[in-house]
């Protein structure tokens, strides 16, 4: 915790991401966030948030070189909640097809794939997707989204989506939310022991995005 009380959260920086924007929300939110790669302050910090935009291969090359890809893996070892976002998301899988076969960071086993322009018309969609979009929750488990950083958000809820490839994670139990997108349904949000992840970007997704660190700084919280 912060000296201030509030949770303290560690924005992991390599180079990559909209850092700032990211810091922004967790202020707004109630949350001490501090934008790093310092091994020590990512350790200290009550949860770290591994953002990300751009290429797959040149993330991972950034977090090798910065020496973060073994300490994410320790953090997703141990109780200290992660949330990664966009990109962020995508790094914790097992692998990416984006410009060939490139290894994730291994965390979560699945694979990340690109977003083909299907419609369920003869219109293509565009791709990148760059708009607003619904989530949905998963069907069959109660409410998944109770305890998550999605909880208490109504089904349909629109979020900020930026990008070309998206996760399919090996167990579907995992997977909190799904999104459509042309004639594709793909998972958006989920949750695998202390991660949860998101394609879209909440710091970018008015008040319901800001609603999601509000739950991040509870669930820091609680975790104490």
């Amino acid at each position: 915790m912060s000296d201030a009380g509030r949770p303290l959260v560690a924005i992991m920086d390599y180079g990559v991401g909209n850092l700032f924007s990211v810091r922004h929300a967790c202020t707004h939110a109630g949350m001490e966030a501090v934008i790093t790669a310092s091994r020590p302050d990512i350790l200290a910090s009550d949860a770290v948030i591994l953002p990300g935009v751009g290429a797959f291969g040149d993330a991972m090359a950034m977090l090798e070189k910065r020496g973060l890809t073994d300490l994410l893996r320790e953090i997703a070892q141990s109780d200290k909640p992660l949330l990664g976002i966009c990109l962020g998301m995508q790094l914790l899988m097992t692998e990416s097809f984006e410009f060939g076969r490139r290894p994730g960071l291994g965390i979560i086993p699945g694979s990340v794939v690109r977003l083909e322009n299907l419609s369920e018309t003869d219109e293509p969609v565009k791709v990148p997707q760059v708009c607003w979009n619904r989530l949905h929750r998963v069907e069959g488990r109660g409410d998944p989204w109770e305890g998550t950083p999605l909880k208490e958000l109504p089904d349909g809820v629109f979020m900020y989506f930026v990008h070309s490839f998206y996760v399919k994670p090996e167990d579907d139990a995992v997977s909190l939310a799904l999104t459509s997108y042309g004639a594709q349904r793909f998972c958006s949000a989920l949750r695998y022991r202390n991660i949860f992840a998101c394609q879209f970007h909440p710091e970018r997704s008015g008040p319901q995005g800001l609603k999601v660190y509000r739950n991040l700084a509870d669930i820091v919280k609680a975790s104490r």
